[in-house]
């Protein structure tokens, strides 16, 4: 893990427009030629699943409105940033309720893990972000059905409607 003094600056250009650069000496630390996936921890605080975004000039990870709320950020300010490398599987924390349905679920996980690893950390984000247990059940299986009917292949749409069908159950 490396700790530096984070500054959040802010590009001109469109709306992720709030990151912390990341000196090339750290970045080149924390990535290989597949893995750009990094846990941050802000003054002290994490760890938080982030990437590795290369501007013109140098890398960043973005800072969403959540984080900069909850830390007290404003452009320009400097605070305390650990950074490690993401081990993780899928950038995220797998969900206990995904998991469990993929342990039982052979096809389902076949789909699963025909996706992409974007997709894949996706399909576990949309999960993980849901804080009620009930509610992460009901994603995890809404999600398992559409692969297996979809054949693996996702369909936003059909997906976010099983989503709202297995809410309603």
């Amino acid at each position: 893990m490396i700790e530096f003094q984070g500054k959040l600056e802010a590009f001109e250009f469109n709306h992720w427009q709030y990151h912390i650069p990341i000196s090339d000496e750290i970045s080149t630390q924390m990535m290989d030629e597949k893995h750009r996936r990094v846990l941050v921890w802000i003054k002290g605080q994490g760890p938080f699943h982030m990437a590795l975004m290369k501007s013109k000039d140098y890398w960043y990870v973005l800072v969403n409105q959540e984080l900069r709320n909850r830390f007290n950020l404003n452009e320009g300010s400097s605070f305390t940033v650990n950074i490690a490398r993401d081990l993780s599987e899928y950038g995220h924390e797998m969900p206990e309720e995904l998991q469990v349905l993929m342990d039982q679920d052979e096809e389902g996980t076949l789909y699963f893990k025909s996706l992409t690893p974007g997709k894949q950390r996706m399909m576990v984000y949309t999960v993980t972000k849901v804080k009620n247990p009930e509610s992460r059940m009901k994603k995890a299986l809404a999600i398992i059905h559409h692969l297996k009917l979809a054949k693996g292949k996702l369909d936003y749409k059909q997906l976010n409607e099983l989503i709202k069908y297995y809410n309603n159950l």
